[in-house]
């Protein structure tokens, strides 16, 4: 703290170490060819097969590891392979091609789960139905990878009597409580451009975290922000615009002018402090996981300073040793379409015992098809997992057999909730920043 000319104290801004890990998700070299997914697949199954047999020995030393196609009728074994989910009411080109003709249409499902799903394992071998009740369909989707004890039964179905995830990926020690505070904020779902969107709420936000409002402790609290996150869908433009034909000159406005409002918002706050900003499914950007960067010249205000970061989607950064890792939520909500779970931390924690963040990424999330790895494979385990664009605000300490302890940030809709998340580096808990303009 400083003294002014005028007497008043200063309250100076901490700062934070950031190291920036988006490297594995940025598509540079890579060029499509017309190849196909069965790449990924396999680069995925053959990666996390490695890594299941190394934990089999603690796990079933005394049962032998077999192929899906070197199945014997009752003879005990362990497999491993890519789960395949059976669904009859997943939606396929087909079917839309014939809901077109039909008469009376077909209501879309929010979730496309039915009583009569099944899983299949799958290898470079072959495939077999799985049966009995140790695995749950509801509680799996297409793309995870497993290793199963069990036997094969007459029929040809095998029959798992035991299931061995991958389990949390090992976690680099994170540092000792320090004696300071510092809060990083996330923040989802801006939404600029919709009707639901009001300026005024954002506002508030932005001169709340920059220390414009408030008396001094609460500007105190807003000199330890270290960082911004925006996790995805910060501008709503209608995707009609995005089809590569020639914008109308009555509707660049409509276009153009959220872009705008967000970069005189962002403008306020990289001036302030350091700003990561993810790509959404709503934002200018590619639809396909990972989703690159925004590109820089859209935001001709805050792109002019060096803490204005345009960030993929997945992003994975570090800030004082602190490891992150965070989406904006496309790969939970297609987790929620397809398999069932109490809430979406239960979600998110599946994705972490899978060790893969968009586990049914081909299948029914869209990712690029890469030939010679999966980038979304989590080899390490990171102190904080955010994800954006959830209905709610939701927190969590998840703990490892292996002494790993991940928090959990669900980042809900700031455009419907008002809410932000603050994160305190120091010990990893979390507190909701709420703001309304209702009187």
């Amino acid at each position: 703290m400083a003294d002014t000319e005028m007497g008043e104290p200063t309250i100076e801004r901490k700062q934070a170490v950031y190291h920036n890990h988006d490297e594995r998700f940025e598509i540079q070299r890579e060029q499509y060819k017309g190849q196909q997914y069965s790449h990924i697949y396999f680069m995925r199954l053959h990666h996390m097969r490695t890594m299941l047999n190394s934990l089999i020995p603690n796990w079933k030393p005394q049962i032998s590891v077999n192929t899906v196609l070197g199945l014997e009728e009752g003879k005990e074994c362990i497999i491993i392979g890519t789960l395949y989910k059976h669904m009859k009411l997943k939606p396929s080109i087909l079917d839309e091609y014939s809901k077109e003709r039909s008469v009376v249409p077909l209501v879309k499902p929010h979730n496309f789960m039915s009583l009569d799903d099944h899983l299949i394992l799958e290898d470079e071998s072959g495939r077999v139905k799985l049966s009995g009740n140790i695995l749950v369909p509801s509680a799996f989707v297409t793309g995870a990878v497993v290793a199963l004890h069990g036997k094969e039964i007459s029929g040809g179905d095998f029959l798992v009597e035991d299931i061995l995830e991958p389990g949390l990926a090992p976690q680099v020690d994170r540092p000792l409580d320090s004696s300071e505070d510092k809060y990083v904020v996330f923040i989802s779902g801006l939404n600029i451009g919709s009707s639901e969107f009001n300026p005024l709420q954002f506002q508030l936000l932005v001169d709340h975290i920059t220390g414009h409002l408030g008396d001094e402790n609460e500007q105190r609290v807003a000199s330890q922000i270290v960082r911004l996150v925006i996790a995805g869908n910060s501008i709503n433009v209608s995707q009609g615009y995005f089809n590569g034909q020639t914008i109308a000159q009555k509707d660049i406005a409509k276009v153009t002018e959220p872009i705008r409002e967000l970069d005189i918002f962002l403008t306020q706050i990289v001036a302030a402090f350091p700003v990561d900003i993810m790509p959404g499914f709503s934002d200018p950007a590619n639809y396909a996981l990972p989703q690159q960067p925004l590109n820089r010249c859209l935001f001709a205000g805050s792109s002019t300073y060096n803490t204005f970061m345009s960030c993929t989607n997945p992003h994975q950064f570090e800030l004082d040793n602190v490891q992150f890792l965070g989406t904006s939520g496309q790969n939970i909500d297609d987790l929620y379409k397809y398999s069932d779970a109490k809430n979406k931390l239960e979600f998110m924690e599946r994705t972490l015992r899978w060790r893969h963040l968009a586990p049914t990424a081909p299948n029914t999330l869209g990712c690029y098809p890469y030939t010679d790895k999966d980038p979304f494979l989590i080899e390490s385990c990171p102190h904080v997992y955010f994800v954006g664009n959830q209905d709610k605000y939701e927190t969590n300490l998840l703990k490892g057999s292996d002494k790993q302890s991940v928090r959990l940030i669900s980042i809900p809709k700031f455009c419907d909730t008002g809410v932000a998340v603050m994160l305190n580096l120091r010990n990893l808990e979390t507190h909701a920043l709420s703001f309304s303009t209702n009187l």
